[in-house]
C-alpha cells in the first residue's frame, strides 16, 4: 500500500541572544517548539564596570545553534527567521569590520554590553542638561542606554574608534543586517535606547547639547535610517484589556513592560515610548539591572557552594531545584517566605535601574550569623529572590501611582521556570501570575516575527485596537492564526 503524501509543514526559526548564551528554536506553523539548542558566548571584563562581547563570536553562535535546530528539516519549509537580543552596542568600521571598544585595541571585542557602566560620568552630564528628551526616559537617562556610551567612545577612543566608526548598531539590528545585508533599523531599540521619536524623529538639539553634534552633521547615517519595524509584543491572554497587564521578562536582568492608551510619565521608569512595542500604544519599561546574575552571584560566591554542587549532582538536579527542595526540608510548619524574617537583601549590587534610577547604589545583606552551612546558603538564596520580587513590587506601585492600572503579571524568561521565583512574585506583589503554555515563549515570539516577515501572517493580522475592542481572549480571537493562539495560550 502506498502511503499518503504528507502536506508540508511551515517552520520558523527564532534566535534569542541573551547576555551569556545564544539559543535557537524551530517552531512549526502551529506554534509548537519542535527543536531547540543553545551555546554560550564570551563576556570580557577588562576592568570594573566594563563588559564587552564580540559580534563575530555571537554571529558564529547564532549560525551554530541554527544549524542544530534545522537538522533533518527540508530548508524549503523554513519560511522565516526572527531575532531578539540584548540592547548592546555594536561598533564596526565603514567596511563593517569590528572596531575595538577598549583601550587594549582588541578589535574582536567590539560590543559594549548593555550592563556596562563605564559611561557613568557621561550619563551624569547628559542628565545635567535637563533636556526635554529626558522626560521620555523616566526623567533621567540610564547608563545602559546608547547616547552615554557613544559619548564615552568619543571622549576616550576618539582616534582609534570614534573617527573610524562606520556604523553603530543595536545588537538585534546588527543581527538582522548580518542575516539580510540591510542596514535599516527597527523602531523598538531606536525609541527605547537611542531617543528616537516615531512622530518627531531625531531631536538635533539633544545630540548637540550633549556633545555628539557629529551625528547630526552626518544626518545620523552611522546609527541608521528607520526601516523594518520588528517589535516586542505584549503577551495576549485572558478576557481583560491589554493595558491591565505587566509583562515581566526575567533573565540575567529583568524588564517590566506596561502599555497605555495615552502617554504616562513615570518617574524613574523608562518611557513613555510611542509604538515601541505595540502599535498605537505607549510603553513604559521598568527594570532591574541584575536578577538572574544576582542570584547566581550570591549562590556561587557562598562558601557552601561546593557542597551544594556536589549534593545537586548526586541527586541529578540543577542547583536551584536542589535549593528549592532543601528549603522545603528546613521550613517545617512555616510558610517558606517566613524563613527569612531576620534576613534581608538589598538587591542593587549593580545599581538601581527602576524606579530609583541610581546607578551608584550598592547591594547589602543584613542579618548574617557566623554559620556558613548549606542552610544559610539556601536562606540567602531565598532572601535574594524575595528582594527581587520586592523590587518588582516597587516598580509596579510606582507605575500604578502614575496612572497605570495593572491587574496581572505575565512572566517569561529563564527565571519564570523557577517555581520559587514565581511564588515569591505572586505573594509579594499580590497579583495573579500568568505563564505561557510554551515555557520558552521568547522563542515563539522570535518565530512569530519571522512568520510576519515571511508574509505568512500578514493576511491574518488584525489591528491591535480592533482586537482590543473585540473583548475576546487570545484563544477566541480570530485573525492571528493558530501560530499565535497556540504558542501563547495560557494555563
Amino acid at each position: 500500500m502506498q502511503s499518503e503524501k504528507q502536506d508540508p509543514v511551515n517552520y520558523y526559526v527564532g534566535i534569542d541572544v541573551g547576555t551569556a548564551s545564544v539559543r535557537a528554536a524551530l517552531v512549526d506553523q502551529f506554534g509548537t517548539i519542535v527543536a531547540h539548542a543553545d551555546q554560550s558566548i564570551q563576556i570580557w571584563e577588562p576592568k570594573p564596570d566594563h563588559y564587552e562581547q564580540s559580534s563575530d563570536d555571537i554571529w558564529a553562535a547564532c549560525c551554530t545553534v541554527t544549524k542544530k535546530v534545522i537538522q533533518g528539516v527540508d530548508v524549503a519549509w523554513i519560511r522565516g527567521l526572527g531575532f531578539d537580543a540584548t540592547c548592546s552596542l555594536v561598533v564596526v568600521d565603514k567596511q563593517f569590520q569590528p572596531l575595538a571598544v577598549n583601550y587594549e585595541g582588541e578589535c574582536k571585542r567590539n560590543i559594549i554590553l548593555w550592563m556596562d557602566h563605564r559611561a557613568a560620568s557621561q550619563v551624569d552630564r547628559i542628565n545635567g542638561t535637563q533636556h526635554s528628551v529626558l522626560s521620555y526616559v523616566g526623567g533621567v537617562m540610564s547608563v545602559e542606554m546608547q547616547p552615554p556610551k557613544l559619548l564615552w567612545m568619543k571622549e576616550n577612543l576618539r582616534e582609534s574608534c570614534w573617527e573610524k566608526a562606520g556604523y553603530f548598531f543595536d545588537l538585534p539590528d546588527f543581527l538582522s543586517w548580518k542575516a539580510t545585508g540591510v542596514t535599516a533599523r527597527s523602531l523598538c531599540p531606536l525609541v527605547c535606547k537611542w531617543t528616537y521619536s516615531p512622530d518627531k524623529g531625531w531631536d538635533d538639539s539633544f545630540w548637540k547639547v550633549i556633545g555628539l553634534e557629529d551625528l547630526v552633521a552626518d544626518k545620523y547615517e552611522k546609527i541608521g535610517v528607520i526601516g523594518a519595524d520588528v517589535k516586542g509584543h505584549n503577551l495576549p491572554c485572558e478576557n481583560q484589556p491589554v493595558t491591565y497587564r505587566l509583562a515581566v521578562i526575567c533573565g540575567t536582568s529583568s524588564c517590566h513592560m506596561g502599555i497605555s492608551d495615552a502617554p504616562i510619565f513615570v518617574p524613574g521608569v523608562w518611557g513613555p515610548y510611542y509604538s515601541a512595542m505595540v502599535p498605537g500604544f505607549w510603553l513604559n519599561e521598568g527594570g532591574q539591572s541584575a536578577t538572574g546574575k544576582l542570584i547566581d552571584h550570591v549562590v556561587r560566591g557562598h562558601v557552601a557552594f561546593p557542597e551544594l554542587q556536589a549534593k545537586a549532582a548526586a541527586s541529578a538536579q540543577n542547583i536551584y531545584t536542589y535549593l528549592n527542595s532543601h528549603l522545603d526540608l528546613i521550613k517545617k510548619s512555616l510558610p517558606v517566605g517566613f524563613l527569612t524574617v531576620d534576613l534581608h537583601v538589598w538587591p542593587d549590587f549593580h545599581g538601581n535601574r527602576s524606579p530609583l534610577a541610581d546607578l551608584t547604589l550598592k547591594g547589602m545583606v543584613v542579618g548574617l550569623t557566623l554559620y556558613q552551612g548549606l542552610d544559610e546558603l539556601a536562606l540567602i538564596y531565598l532572601a535574594t529572590i524575595q528582594a527581587i520580587a520586592l523590587g518588582t513590587r516597587h516598580i509596579l506601585e510606582t507605575m500604578q501611582s502614575a496612572g497605570h492600572h495593572i491587574s496581572t503579571l505575565f512572566l517569561c524568561g529563564g527565571l519564570s521556570k523557577n517555581p520559587l521565583f514565581v511564588e515569591m512574585h505572586a505573594d509579594i506583589t499580590g497579583k495573579p501570575i500568568v505563564l505561557s503554555k510554551e515555557v520558552e515563549s521568547c522563542f515563539s515570539w522570535c518565530c512569530y516575527s519571522g512568520a510576519c516577515a515571511s508574509g505568512d501572517l500578514l493576511q491574518y493580522r488584525r489591528p491591535w485596537r480592533e482586537w482590543e475592542k473585540s473583548g475576546k481572549s487570545c484563544n477566541q480571537t480570530t485573525g492571528i492564526k493558530d501560530f499565535m493562539t497556540r504558542s501563547m495560550k495560557c494555563f
